[in-house]
């Protein structure tokens, strides 16, 4: 079996000397080099050609998320774990950014830090168990922020309106729904247009459904 190719990135000397201990009991793990600043991490990177760099967040001279930034960008076949100790959801959500396939806790057992390390080997992204809620809900509150600014220069009714466009009402059909003349719904549809930037209706019943208006409108027929 091919061997892993591992380079340990971790500002204490003390933590480095264990996790190489730890990785070498794997038969299947060599361990190519180890460094202590983000600097020396992509130096590294460069000169072996690793196919994991295990690194840590807080470095001396800048984040291992930054090096992690770069060495993904210049090398993508070089995967990337952050070892930390802080379950930091904001953290998490940079570091995926950058390209890092894993994020772990260091307090985490020897046996769980070598399935990550063979998961995210095998081509999984993998994110330590205690901080997953933490970051699934930071993702959907980010996602319902968006959807709420996506209509956030709309009136209500224009929003409902603008449901109607999406379920292809036609301009008659609307006034009748919502005991509008129509005129004053082509109005709405002229005004939502422009607000949303888009050029008809087609483009802003799709826009409507690109940004789950469903979940942010009344259908209420009375104004």
């Amino acid at each position: 079996m091919t061997h892993l190719r591992v380079l340990l990135v971790d500002d204490h000397l003390v933590v480095r000397l264990g996790l190489r201990a730890l990785l070498e009991s794997e038969p299947h793990i060599a361990i190519m080099g180890e460094a202590g600043t983000a600097a020396d991490a992509v130096q590294l990177a460069s000169q072996l050609q690793p196919d994991l760099v295990l690194m840590d967040i807080r470095l001396p001279d800048r984040s291992g998320i930054s090096a992690c930034q770069e060495i993904r960008q210049r090398w993508p076949q070089i995967q990337v774990i952050m070892l930390t100790s802080y379950a930091d959801e904001e953290l998490v959500l940079e570091a995926i950014s950058a390209g890092a396939a894993g994020y772990v806790l260091k307090d985490l057992d020897a046996g769980e830090l070598l399935r990550a390390i063979h998961a995210v080997a095998q081509g999984d992204a993998l994110l330590d168990p205690s901080i997953t809620q933490k970051v699934l809900a930071r993702v959907r509150r980010a996602e319902h922020e968006s959807q709420v600014a996506a209509f956030r220069a709309l009136s209500e009714r224009e929003r409902q309106i603008l449901m109607l466009v999406a379920d292809g009402k036609t301009n008659a059909e609307i006034a009748n729904e919502l005991i509008l003349s129509e005129k004053t719904v082509g109005n709405h549809v002229s005004a939502i247009l422009s607000k949303l930037g888009v050029t008809n209706r087609i483009e802003a019943a799709t826009y409507a459904v690109r940004h789950h208006l469903e979940r942010h409108v009344s259908r209420r027929s009375s104004s």
